[in-house]
């Protein structure tokens, strides 16, 4: 299971323990069916009592996202069979892992990562869960959510839930952003959401959104970056930060913050003012002009300025938006996150993708398997909105974040409790 990098370099740790050997088929047994029977009972006896207090892996269940689990040798004196989905989660909890969880109930999506930490600003995802709901569909023209919206939305937070039951966890957070704080009906999703899935949702602020983007995103900016122009695209609402780092740098780069924004303006609502489906190059330079004039009404957008060269800084992108466009220029089969997250991309290659996505009627974009249909009358909106804020602060590079409020959230959490620095003295200790 591959750790998320939170705090130090955005390298996931790679290293995987051999299992053990064991007997019992269905565990991490090597030898074929039928081998022990040529071994006389005295050498099995003398076998077991070698292996008697040793740990030996067993193996889980395909269905659960966790592949290894720790059980204890003395309890393997039948065969095992192998691992549930529930016997790995309560073999997990009698190892003490820490389980920490974290879900974002945006405009467009419902997301949802479970994870225990590891190594110092790092941690395991030990579950997650994501769809595409477009809770904010139809907002922008009635101000309320609508019904159909609303169901998906519980339909998705049921399954969240379901996930969560049962699970010891050191921390839980739940939010809601956009399309709850803006919908004249959104107290009232927040009470069904809590009376039929349990879950009890928190709306958090636009400037507690920009923030767990940045604390999210740590990670990806490297040591020798001066400057950053950090932005979420989100359905509802686009959040931009900058950060300025040119002359000290602390652990938490939250701390870095100047200035930042929250427009209300997403894919959603974009899509649905000037048309998702049909996007000419003239409505596209619309759209971009609608979000240029939002931003010009940003008055930190000079926070920068003292850099100067533009090589001094760069943008770092944290949305569907960003990531299908990454898709798209490394021509993947299918949408890979290993070799998307943390991707740089010149100016030049952004320019090609975004006129080669112009050029491509609906039917064109449904087809490519990093947009799909959930995506193909959003992804040009989402474009529109980068361009903006690419011509309003233009550098040379652009690197692709395919991780955000989730992390954050985990980043968060784990570091109020101080579990990385634990670790830190039980290694010194040790």
């Amino acid at each position: 299971m591959r750790d998320h990098a939170l705090a130090g370099g955005g390298v996931a740790d790679k290293k995987v323990r051999k299992p053990a050997r064991a007997s019992a088929p269905g565990s991490a047994s090597c030898a074929p069916d039928g081998a022990d029977a040529q071994k006389t009972p005295g050498k099995r006896k003398r076998k077991r009592r070698r292996k008697h207090g040793r740990r030996v892996f067993v193996r889980g269940d395909r269905s659960t996202p966790q592949a290894e689990v720790l059980v204890p040798a003395s309890n393997q004196a039948e065969p095992a069979q192998p691992a549930s989905a529930p016997a790995v989660r309560e073999a997990r909890h009698r190892d003490d892992q820490r389980l920490y969880a974290a879900l974002d109930l945006g405009t467009n999506n419902c997301r949802l990562l479970v994870a225990t930490p590891t190594k110092p600003g790092r941690f395991r995802v030990v579950d997650a869960f994501s769809r595409i709901v477009r809770l904010g569909e139809g907002l922008s023209l009635a101000g309320e959510l609508s019904d159909a919206a609303m169901d998906r939305a519980i339909e998705a937070l049921g399954v969240c839930a379901q996930k969560l039951e049962g699970r010891k966890l050191a921390g839980l957070r739940l939010i809601a952003t956009e399309a709850c704080r803006s919908a004249g009906n959104g107290d009232t999703f927040i009470k069904r959401v809590l009376s039929e899935t349990g879950l009890k949702l928190e709306v958090i602020s636009r400037e507690t959104e920009a923030r767990l983007a940045v604390s999210g995103c740590s990670s990806l900016v490297t040591r020798e970056t001066e400057g950053v122009v950090l932005f979420d695209i989100g359905g509802g609402s686009s959040e931009i930060a900058l950060i300025d780092t040119s002359r000290r740098r602390s652990p938490r780069l939250a701390e870095h913050i100047v200035s930042w924004t929250s427009l209300p303006v997403g894919v959603v609502s974009l899509a649905e003012k000037f048309g998702g489906h049909v996007v000419t190059p003239e409505s596209f330079e619309e759209m971009v002009a609608h979000v240029a004039a939002m931003l010009d009404k940003f008055e930190g957008r000079d926070r920068l300025s003292h850099l100067g060269d533009p090589s001094r800084f760069h943008l770092l992108g944290t949305s569907g938006t960003v990531t299908t466009l990454a898709g798209v220029h490394l021509d993947l089969p299918r949408y890979d996150r290993r070799r998307v997250d943390g991707l740089w991309m010149d100016r030049e290659s952004v320019d090609r993708m975004i006129v080669r996505l112009l050029s491509w009627d609906f039917d064109a974009r449904k087809a490519n398997p990093c947009i799909g249909a959930e995506r193909a009358d959003l992804v040009l909106a989402g474009c529109a909105i980068l361009e903006a804020i690419r011509r309003q602060w233009p550098s040379e590079r652009l690197r692709v974040a395919d991780r955000g409020l989730r992390e954050g959230m985990l980043n968060e959490m784990m570091a109020r409790d101080g579990v990385w620095r634990r670790t830190k003295r039980n290694r010194s200790a040790a």
